[in-house]
């Protein structure tokens, strides 16, 4: 008989969800004289008509209110090798953008450079979901390069894909 564990164990809540891997994207807004920004894990494709990704931000978070108001949103879905931009978009506020030179788009987008797939978003609806808040963006505008291998993110840790020959 298998044994399964209550989801009120939040150890074991976790680590089932560390068993799925996922992209990481860098979440970012701003002019030259202030940006704004966040790492998420929880991004997904939703719909290709209206063009919709989804992140899901927690309600705690204070740097989401900033983004929100923003005309337009950058999404920068993180390349193989970038783990340490990564980190540091998820580390301290007044820290995310240290050492960076982020690429600006026309409407206020910040995007992370060399990142796999760059989108310009804007907000299509924010649903409450628990702790979080499930973000639906619509994508206006993109670019992307799927010759580069993006970040994953897998049992807490960052990892590489791996192309399998048939």
């Amino acid at each position: 008989m298998i044994t399964m564990y209550p989801v009120s164990d939040d150890a074991a809540l976790r680590r089932a969800f560390s068993c799925f891997p996922s992209g990481v994207v860098a979440v970012c807004a701003g002019d030259e004289t202030e940006l704004v920004g966040m790492a998420a894990s929880s991004f997904a494709t939703v719909s290709l008509d209206p063009p919709l990704v989804s992140l899901c931000v927690q309600n705690t978070s204070t740097t989401w209110p900033r983004l929100r108001t923003a005309p337009s949103i950058g999404v920068s879905v993180f390349a193989g090798g970038q783990d340490q931009l990564c980190k540091q978009l998820a580390g301290p506020a007044e820290r995310r953008f240290d050492g960076i030179e982020p690429q600006f788009g026309e409407n206020g987008d910040v995007f992370i450079p060399d990142a796999a797939a760059k989108l310009s978003c804007s907000i299509y609806n924010e649903i409450p979901a628990g702790d979080h808040i499930l973000v639906l963006l619509k994508i206006d505008a993109l670019d992307a390069d799927v010759g580069v291998e993006p970040l994953v993110f897998h049992a807490s840790t960052f990892r590489a894909l791996e192309a399998r020959i048939r």
